[in-house]
């Protein structure tokens, strides 16, 4: 399945978890602020014998280091994506309209001010409200130990990641990156 229709599927998705009530609120998936330092960075997740996290902008130029990332989060069991970000002193943050379906900004981007070029020439300003941009947006991926990367089919309140298996958030502006790098 392309990214884009599993994003599309995503979105409707998390819009009838919004509108039936079943949406699972996590602190840590909409929090703003980091709540504790990376329990251990490696230079490649896939070293991590807890859950590997890793950040990726992207082409998305905004010039701060720490949405170019990898990172280990300790843990002997199941973890919720949302925690596992949490722990690792990464932020995320939804949209009004879905704050724990979507991850709407990483550490602060891309912040109201960054402009993103759409696909007609324009200049795109994310505000958050509601879904992000089809063009424009965080995709969510996991990739169990030894296997190959998957676009998530869950947003972060819901995801549960054993250890061994590796998060990462990439943001695809026109579908670029396609995937992670392997």
């Amino acid at each position: 399945m392309r990214p884009r229709t599993a994003h599309l599927l995503l979105v409707a998705a998390a819009g009838l978890l919004a509108l039936s009530g079943c949406a699972s609120g996590s602190p840590a998936g909409n929090s703003e602020a980091p709540s504790s330092a990376p329990a251990s960075a490696t230079a490649d997740a896939s070293d991590c014998s807890g859950v590997g996290i890793v950040i990726d902008a992207g082409t998305l130029d905004t010039g701060k280091t720490d949405l170019a990332t990898s990172t280990c989060v300790d843990t002997k069991s199941a973890i919720g994506a949302a925690d596992a970000l949490s722990k690792a002193g990464i932020t995320t943050k939804g949209t009004d309209q879905y704050p724990d379906e979507v991850v709407c900004r990483v550490n602060g981007e891309p912040s109201a001010d960054t402009v993103i070029p759409a696909p007609d020439g324009t200049d795109y300003r994310e505000t958050c409200g509601a879904m992000p941009a089809a063009f424009a947006y965080w995709s969510i991926w996991t990739k169990p130990s030894g296997g190959e990367w998957a676009y998530a089919t869950e947003g972060l309140s819901t995801l549960q990641l054993k250890p061994g298996e590796q998060l990462e958030l990439l943001f695809q502006i026109n579908e670029q990156p396609a995937t992670p790098s392997p």
